[in-house]
């Protein structure tokens, strides 16, 4: 994620940062002076259940980040409303429908069982290699070619893309979209189903949403953010 601060220049925030388009907000904290506010929004100071979160270092850390719970609710609310509707995972779906059941690149993987994939454990390169797609692969074919199963694709984060053929880390899988038979959103919109392990951040980062979801985001918090002027108003 690319950060932009309201703060004057800080030594820590290299310009290059600065110059590119903004994915996210560093805002002072008017609670804390050793804290920031990390927000999708640019008004200062943003409103704290809309925020990320706040970090007393930048770039934050799993460890240095609180995160505000409230946000991931609002993310899931979206992708629940928008995620088939993400040209990205529209060719996952596309993917899955011509290669039945093979890898579907980045971030997604069909699975022909009849609850979403998912793994134990949060997981680290430092302990753990990703699982292949090699116990997957023939059962997708066979129920894509034969028993006309469906099955069911990842929405991931883009902070660390998995390798062809791999799975996303559960840390980095938002939740899941179901397919049926012929690679088409079950109810049109896929029944989005929370993953439950996705983490703000990580080691490798902060929130990556796609262009499109990312934008579905903040258009929503730019909604609540209104609502909530309007509502201080009357």
């Amino acid at each position: 994620m690319t950060w932009v601060t309201t703060l004057r220049p800080r030594p820590d925030l290299k310009p290059a940062a600065r110059k590119q388009r903004p994915h996210g907000y560093i805002h002072p904290n008017p609670i804390s002076s050793s804290s920031l506010i990390l927000s999708l929004l640019p008004t200062s100071p943003p409103s704290p259940h809309l925020a990320i979160g706040t970090t007393s270092i930048i770039p934050p850390t799993p460890e240095s980040l609180t995160e505000n719970p409230a946000l991931l609710n609002i993310i899931h609310e979206t992708l629940r409303r928008h995620a088939h509707s993400d040209p990205e995972v529209i060719a996952q779906a596309a993917m899955y429908s011509s290669q039945a059941g093979s890898a579907l690149g980045s971030g997604g993987v069909f699975s022909p069982s009849k609850t979403p994939p998912r793994r134990r454990g949060k997981g680290s390169q430092a302990s753990m290699s990703k699982p292949s797609l090699s116990g997957h692969v023939s059962e997708a074919q066979g129920g894509m070619g034969g028993a006309g199963k469906g099955g069911y694709i990842h929405v991931s984060d883009q902070r660390q893309p998995p390798d062809f053929g791999r799975v996303a880390w559960p840390e980095d899988i938002f939740g899941s979209l179901e397919l049926d038979a012929k690679g088409e959103f079950v109810d049109g919109h896929g029944r989005y189903q929370e993953a439950g392990t996705y983490r703000i951040c990580t080691r490798e980062g902060v929130l990556g949403l796609s262009a499109y979801l990312r934008g579905k985001v903040v258009e929503r918090l730019r909604e609540m953010e209104e609502e909530g002027k309007t509502a201080v108003k009357s």
